[in-house]
């Protein structure tokens, strides 16, 4: 059975992030809050925790296109590509925020993430509970939002029905309060342009 934790975003408890980055080490999946929907996560670096998510989300592991999450952009050097002046003050004046930018992945990436293009999604929510948690484990977490069954309603917002429908799927549930209905925007920037793939919650005038 999932076990469910309550953390508070505006101070997560330090007792209960270190409960969090026990479940990870272990390879154990998550579900946590970001600044838009609830998102399933675990380290990047269990490829069978990973392939769980994929089957969470009914895909192929190797058709998976999961986002990654970094507490900042002091990450950004380690797990992609450089990136010219014009990108970096993009994903400056971005992140934190609703956004995620696809770039060129760097050695870093664990080759389950690298598709054809060789590219990563990345994302630095703006959300302290997220941010603490690769702080606190001190690389990646994926991320793949919480889809709802619903025909017309496409996210679970509500994390206790989150731990109720997947109790036997994943191994804890961050309670961080309701979740909002709109995913992130997300902007391919791996060629060097400005491309829109899709508009969600982030404000596209700040591209």
């Amino acid at each position: 059975m999932a076990e469910i934790i309550k953390i508070y975003p505006e101070n997560p408890n330090p007792r209960a992030i270190a409960q969090v980055i026990a479940v990870l080490e272990r390879g154990g999946v998550i579900v946590y809050p970001t600044d838009t929907v609830y998102s399933f996560g675990c380290d990047i670096r269990k490829p069978k925790a990973i392939e769980k998510v994929a089957r969470l989300k009914g895909l192929k592991p190797e058709k998976a296109e999961f986002a990654i999450v970094f507490p900042d952009l002091s990450f950004l050097s380690a797990y992609t590509k450089s990136v010219d002046t014009p990108t970096y003050k993009i994903l400056n004046r971005c992140l934190p925020g609703p956004f995620t930018f696809i770039l060129k992945a760097g050695s870093a990436i664990p080759k389950i993430f690298q598709k054809k293009k060789k590219t990563v999604g990345i994302r630095i929510p703006d959300n302290a509970i997220p941010q603490e948690i690769v702080r606190a484990l001190n690389r990646p977490i994926i991320a793949s939002s919480v889809h709802d069954d619903d025909e017309i309603i496409e996210y679970t917002t509500d994390p206790e029905l989150i731990a109720e429908k997947f109790a036997n799927d994943v191994d804890l549930v961050i309670d961080g309060g309701i979740g909002t209905l709109f995913a992130s925007t997300v902007v391919d920037l791996s060629e060097g342009e400005v491309e829109i793939i899709r508009e969600g919650s982030g404000d596209i005038s700040l591209l």
